[in-house]
Formats: structure tokens, C-alpha cells, sequence
């Protein structure tokens, strides 16, 4: 069952502006519980926990996935919301909270493109939900919706030859996840999804072992600086703010020529493969590109 079907009409994107300065996380009842003897029915998720807290859960019980930053201010309008929706609950269904910004291979395994994004895991399959914030009485349809998917047999739509490459992925084995997905390509070529998850690898060994913080500040101060500049887009990117990322190469390219406009160029396009040729911002981005260069 594809919970895509479920996901409200024209859910509105969320991402965080250029530039805006960080925030407190969300509040709520995190670790409320249901019934005596019940678990928790909000959890935080990190990289180590999820398999055991979000796929293996919800071979039982119905798994919402909420991605958020403390920088998100949408986020602070609808965590509260999913919060108060799964103790209402009372452990029919779980909600993990991921702080896109802590788990980051989290989100580039789930190809986190804005935030909040909400997905859900049934029968240990992922499924998309929505983006954006919505008003309450919307969030409760929609897990209305969970909670009649999580009673009936999930079928997977996922090509199998995905699961090894996403593993890897996950777990940051990145020379397998890139042998995995190269796979994919020499069996089916101009694979999409097998080309955006090449291309989180090569995203992912980028920013290996860089401190996000100091990429952004470092960007900040070389403004003209094409290395740092690509850098910061790459942290935005994996941070969920793609429209930012996009913002800030076409920006560069506007202001430079030459070779370090042609980087940036290609920098940029390597970063749409991300997001896939359909998405809404990155056909945004490519007509601000045309003019950018034209």
C-alpha cells in the first residue's frame, strides 16, 4: 500500500531561509506513553536506533517519522501538533523524531529535500507522507489514514536491488553503497534514483568529517571563494535546505566567470541530481540558473 495516495493535496514546502539564525527544538511531551505497561509513544531516533525503533517497530505498530532541525521554524508549529496527536493515541501508533541536523545520514538515505517532512514506516516498509505544516484537523486524517494502512498487508513497490545500496548508505559504508548503486546503473543506465544515490555518496564523502558550523561561517567570510562556497552548499543540502544550497551556487555563479563560474555550474547541477528531475525546486532553480548565465 502507497501511503503517497493518503498525502494531503498541495502540502506547502518547508525550508529554512538564508540566513536564518538557529532556533530552540521543538517542545512536547517526547517519551509521553500510552496504556500501563505501553512503551513510549514519542521517541527520539538517531542513527544508531533506527532499525530497532522505527523498522522493526513497525512490524507491530504504525511508525509516523517526523524530520526536523532546531533551526525549523515550521518545525516548532507542527511537532507540537504530531506530539499531542500520539499521546492523544495512547500507543495505536509511535512517533520517532529525527533531528535531520544530528542524523545526517539519516536524511540523505530518506533524501530529506526540505523540512518538516513526515514519513511513516508500516510493516517495515517506508512510505512517503507530506511536507510542510498542516492544519491540525489535516494531520488527523492523515493518521486516520496510518492507522487503516497499518491493518492491512503492506506491499512493497521498492526495487529490491535498492535495499543493499540504502543499507549501505545508512550506515555510512559509502564504497559499497557506490558499488551497489554503479550495479543498478550497468543493469538499468539512466536509473534516476541509482544516479541521486551516486550522487549522495559523493555528497556524503565531501562533507565527511567537516564541522557544519564552521563550513557556514568560513562561507560567510569568502564569499567569492568557490571551494567554500560549494562546501556550504553541500552542508545545506545534507541539512535539508536544498533551496538555500541552490540559492547560494546560483548566486556564485552570477558572480564569477571563467573556470569558477563553470565549477559552480557543475556543482550546482550535481546537486539537482539529488533531488531528481521532477522536483519543483529544482526546475525553479534551473530556470534562475538559465538566467544567470544568459
Amino acid at each position: 500500500m502507497d501511503l503517497g495516495a493518503l498525502r494531503p493535496s498541495t502540502p506547502p514546502a518547508a525550508t529554512k531561509p538564508a540566513g536564518a539564525p538557529p532556533g530552540d527544538a521543538p517542545a512536547g511531551p517526547v517519551g509521553g506513553s500510552g496504556p500501563p505497561g505501553a512503551g513510549p509513544v514519542v521517541v527520539d531516533v538517531t542513527e544508531a536506533t533506527f532499525q530497532s525503533e522505527v523498522l522493526e517497530r513497525s512490524l507491530t505498530t504504525p511508525v509516523v517519522i517526523d524530520l526536523w532541525a532546531e533551526w525549523c521554524q515550521p518545525c516548532k508549529q507542527l511537532s507540537p501538533v504530531l506530539e499531542k496527536l500520539a499521546v492523544e493515541g495512547r500507543g495505536a501508533w509511535v512517533l520517532a523524531k529525527i533531528d535531520v541536523d544530528s542524523n545526517p545520514r539519516i536524511a540523505q538515505a530518506l533524501r530529506v529535500q526540505g523540512i518538516p517532512m513526515i514519513m511513516v514506516a508500516v510493516g517495515g516498509q517506508l512510505m512517503e507522507g507530506f511536507s510542510g505544516v498542516l492544519p491540525e484537523a489535516q494531520v488527523r486524517q492523515f493518521i486516520d489514514a496510518v492507522l487503516k494502512a497499518g491493518g492491512a498487508q503492506v506491499e512493497s513497490s521498492e526495487d529490491p536491488r535498492f535495499a543493499v545500496a540504502d543499507e549501505a548508505l545508512m550506515v555510512g559504508d559509502l564504497d559499497a553503497a557506490e558499488q551497489a548503486f554503479k550495479k543498478i546503473l550497468g543493469e538499468t543506465p539512466n536509473d534516476t534514483a541509482a544516479e541521486a544515490g551516486l550522487a549522495q555518496v559523493g555528497l556524503m564523502r565531501r562533507i565527511e568529517g567537516k564541522v557544519p558550523g564552521k563550513v557556514l561561517a568560513a562561507a560567510e567570510e569568502s564569499p567569492d571563494d568557490v571551494g567554500a562556497q560549494t562546501l556550504a552548499a553541500d552542508v545545506e543540502m545534507l541539512s535539508g535546505q536544498a533551496e538555500a544550497a541552490y540559492s547560494r551556487l546560483i548566486a556564485l555563479v552570477r558572480r564569477t566567470a571563467g573556470d569558477d563560474r563553470e565549477t559552480a555550474r557543475k556543482h550546482l547541477v550535481a546537486l539537482f541530481t539529488l533531488a531528481g528531475p521532477d522536483d519543483p525546486a529544482v526546475a525553479s532553480a534551473r530556470r534562475a540558473l538559465a538566467s544567470a548565465l544568459f
